[in-house]
C-alpha cells in the first residue's frame, strides 16, 4: 500500500428510524488495497451503514469521501458510478435472464440504433466467468444454477467495473471449499489493483485469512478498529458483544433416556448409501462432512421430504414408513432446514403466525383459527428462547437472523417432538447470537429431547455434540464420542481416511 490515501471514508454517520437511532456517529476508513473486516452482532448496524454507502438510504448526519472528494449517494447506481460495489448477502437476480444480462443489468453493450450487442456482451462475460474458474457460461439462464453458483455470479458483477471499493456480505455463506478458494484469489486480485474491499462476515477463520483490519460495531456505535495481526478472536468478541463466551468444546455428562430414533441401512440412491445410527433421548447428535457428504439428504428422507431406496428407520424401537413431511411432523420428528428464510419461515407474516403456522389446524375453534392460543404460544416461546422483538407484529422479516432461526426453533418446539433436527443452525448469525443457539440446543438435550445438529463448522459440532457421526462422499466413515475426537481424527474422517486402516475409500 504505497499511496495511503483512503480510497472511501465515512465519517460521523448518523441514521434513525421511527423510534431506532439505527447508526450513531459511525465512521470507517478503507485503504487501498486492504481487507476491511466489517464485524459486529446482528443488528449492530452493519447492514445500514452499507446501505448508506451503497446510494440504499441517505443518512441524517456525516458524509462520505470517495478518494478526496466528498460524495452524496442517491441511489446504487449512482454509487457504482462513483466505484462502490455492494455484492449483496441476499441474492438480487433475475432468475429468467441470462448469467450476461444479469451481470450487465443496465448496462449492456449497444450496436447502431440501440440493438444489443450479444455477441460483445457474452465475450465480456466469459472472460470474467474464466477468472471464476466457474463450469457455467454466459447464456446460462440464472435460475438453472444451483445457489453457490448464483452467488458466484453477484461476484463476477463487481469485475465488469472500475471499482474503488468492494463490500463482499456474507459472501462464502452458499460456496464450497473450492469456490472459496477461488473467491479469496478474486479478492487477492483486486487488492493488487489497489481496490479497497469491505468483508462482512461471521467466520471468524476467514477474517484472520484474508483481512488486514477489523472494525467493530455494537448497537450502532463504532466500537474501534484493530489490526488483525495484532488481536485474536476472544478480544473482537468482546468488543462485538461486551461480554466473554464459552468456546469451550461440549464437556457435560448427564443420563441419556432411550433410543428415540434409530436407522438401518438406509440409502438414497447416489446420494447416501448404507447408512446406521442411533439419537437417544437427552443426546445431542453432531453430522459433520464436506459438502456433498449426504448429511442434508439424510435429514431430508427422515422428514419425508426424500424416498429412501431402502432401509429402515425406527422410531422408539417400532419400524415406521414416512412419506411426507406431514407423516414427520406427526410421528414427532422435527426439522430445522438449512435455508431458514427460503424453507423455515414466511419472511411477510408476522412471529405469531410463522411459530403457529404447522399447528393451525389443531388452534380452530369452529372455522377461526383461536387468536388466543397461537399468541398465548408465541409468548411462551418468545420468553424460553429470549426472542427479542417488539411483539407478535412483528414481521418475521425485519427480525436479526438470530431471532429468526429462534422462530423456526420455536415452532417446531411448540409441537412437542419426538426428535428434533437442526441443520446448519447458525448459519449467518453472529456470534453472540450463535452462542444463545448452542446454550439452546444442549439445554434441549438435557430436557430429554432427541437432537440432530448438521454443520459444516467443527467447532460447533465439537461444541454442542455427545457423538459426532463423520460422513465422506454419502457413506457414514466413523462414529466418535465427544471424549474420543479430535480435529486431526475428525478430519480425516471426513476426507474419506478410515479410523481403523487409514485406507482412502475410492
Amino acid at each position: 500500500m504505497t499511496d495511503q490515501t483512503p480510497v472511501l471514508r465515512l465519517e460521523g454517520i448518523v441514521k434513525t428510524f421511527p423510534g431506532v437511532r439505527a447508526l450513531d456517529d459511525v465512521s470507517l476508513t478503507v485503504l487501498p488495497g486492504e481487507v476491511h473486516a466489517l464485524m459486529g452482532e446482528n443488528g449492530a448496524g452493519k447492514s445500514t451503514l452499507m446501505k448508506v454507502l451503497g446510494g440504499i438510504y441517505q443518512p441524517d448526519e456525516g458524509q462520505i469521501i470517495v478518494g478526496e472528494r466528498p460524495a452524496v449517494m442517491t441511489s446504487p447506481l449512482e454509487a457504482k458510478a462513483k466505484g462502490i460495489v455492494f455484492i449483496h448477502q441476499e441474492l438480487s437476480l433475475a432468475e429468467e435472464l441470462s448469467v450476461a444480462e444479469n451481470i450487465y443489468l443496465g448496462e449492456l453493450p449497444r450496436k447502431r440504433f440501440g440493438l444489443v450487442d450479444w455477441e460483445t456482451l457474452y465475450t465480456r462475460t466469459n472472460a470474467i466467468l474464466e477468472k471464476l474458474k466457474v463450469r457455467f457460461d454466459a447464456r446460462t439462464r440464472v435460475g438453472d444454477l444451483s445457489i453457490a453458483n448464483q452467488q458466484m455470479v453477484e461476484i463476477a458483477r463487481a469485475l465488469t467495473v472500475d471499482a474503488k471499493a468492494v463490500i463482499f456480505d456474507e459472501p462464502t455463506a452458499s460456496l464450497t471449499d473450492a469456490e472459496k478458494v477461488v473467491l479469496f484469489d478474486v479478492i487477492a486480485d483486486l487488492q493488487s489493483q489497489g481496490v479497497g474491499i469491505i468483508y462482512i462476515s461471521h467466520r471468524m477463520e476467514e477474517i484472520f485469512r484474508i483481512t488486514d483490519r477489523i472494525s467493530v460495531l455494537r448497537d450502532g456505535t463504532y466500537r474501534g478498529t484493530l489490526n488483525t495481526r495484532e488481536t485474536d478472536e476472544e478480544a473482537i468478541t468482546q468488543l462485538m458483544i461486551g461480554r466473554k463466551l464459552d468456546l469451550s468444546r461440549n464437556a457435560s455428562h448427564h443420563e441419556l433416556g432411550d433410543v428415540a430414533l434409530e436407522v438401518r441401512g438406509l440409502s438414497c440412491g447416489r446420494l447416501y448409501q448404507d447408512v446406521s445410527f442411533e439419537v437417544r433421548r437427552g443426546e445431542v447428535v453432531g453430522f459433520y462432512g464436506l459438502v456433498g457428504a449426504g448429511r442434508t439428504e439424510i435429514a431430508e428422507t427422515l422428514f419425508g421430504l426424500r424416498d429412501p431406496s431402502s432401509g429402515t428407520i425406527l422410531l422408539d424401537g417400532e419400524e415406521v414408513q414416512i412419506d411426507s413431511p406431514h407423516d414427520a411432523i406427526q410421528r414427532g420428528i422435527s426439522l430445522v432446514p438449512e435455508d431458514r428464510k427460503g424453507q423455515g419461515l414466511v419472511l411477510g407474516m408476522n412471529c405469531r403466525d410463522n411459530m403457529t403456522l404447522p399447528q393451525v389446524d389443531d388452534l380452530k375453534a369452529g372455522p377461526f383459527v383461536a387468536e388466543g392460543s397461537e399468541i398465548a404460544i408465541f409468548d411462551q416461546y418468545r420468553d424460553r428462547l429470549d426472542i427479542r422483538t417488539p411483539g407478535w407484529k412483528q414481521l418475521v422479516g425485519n427480525l436479526s437472523g438470530g431471532n429468526q432461526q429462534k422462530i423456526v426453533i420455536g415452532k417446531w418446539l411448540s409441537m412437542h417432538p419426538n426428535v428434533l433436527i437442526v441443520d446448519e443452525p447458525t448459519r449467518g448469525i453472529d456470534v453472540g447470537s450463535k452462542s444463545e443457539i448452542h446454550n439452546l440446543i444442549r439445554e434441549l438435550a438435557t430436557q430429554g429431547y432427541a437432537v440432530i445438529v448438521i454443520s459444516s463448522e467443527m467447532p460447533e459440532v465439537l461444541h454442542v455434540s455427545d457423538r459426532i457421526v463423520a460422513m465422506y462422499s454419502g457413506r457414514i466413515m466413523r462414529t466418535f464420542t465427544s471424549d474420543e475426537v479430535t480435529e486431526d481424527n475428525l478430519i480425516q474422517a471426513i476426507s474419506g481416511i478410515s479410523g481403523d486402516n487409514r485406507d482412502k475409500v475410492a
